[in-house]
């Protein structure tokens, strides 16, 4: 008697502790979702910056690309972004600057600009928030189109200070 009562209570354990859970995972690369409205907006450039920038075709490619962040919606799409826009600012700083621009000051703003993307990638390979990192990138954005605004209104003459 105790045997016919042991067989089906294994039978039942071994069956229970073996459930098809496929049904109960989370696929963890497709729902994470990327929300754009609390960002800040991209920082306007004077229009006498704005005429040498147009002369510059790397930035232009670097401005556009850098649009494209404010529509993306999930990882994967902030990946493809942040993936072009490192190649973009690697050909820029490759690039001739400007004569009006090929300062350090906006070299030095254009060296944090590439760090905070290389942040968002490392932290896009090893699946840690991401939102930090794009807002200092963004903050990073505005503050090299502001130093071409400086650099523009600039008007004090550096000989004066440097003659003797």
């Amino acid at each position: 008697m105790n045997k016919l009562l042991f067989i089906p209570v294994l039978v039942f354990l071994v069956l229970g502790c073996n459930q098809n859970k496929d049904g109960d995972q989370i696929d963890d690369t497709s729902t994470f979702l990327i929300t754009t409205e609390k960002w800040p907006k991209k920082s306007s450039v004077s229009p006498k910056a704005q005429l040498v920038l147009n002369e510059w075709p790397e930035y232009k490619a670097l401005d556009t690309s850098f649009d494209a962040l404010y529509t993306v919606e999930n990882r994967e799409d902030l990946i493809l972004i942040v993936e072009d826009l490192i190649e973009k600012q690697k050909l820029l700083e490759a690039s001739e600057h400007p004569v009006l621009f090929d300062k350090p000051q906006i070299k030095s703003r254009l060296k944090v600009f590439k760090t905070f993307f290389l942040k968002i990638k490392g932290n896009l390979e090893y699946r840690l928030d991401t939102e930090e990192p794009v807002l200092e990138t963004i903050e990073a954005y505005n503050a090299l189109r502001n130093q071409f605004n400086v650099v523009v209104n600039n008007t004090l003459d550096t000989k004066l200070i440097l003659d003797e």
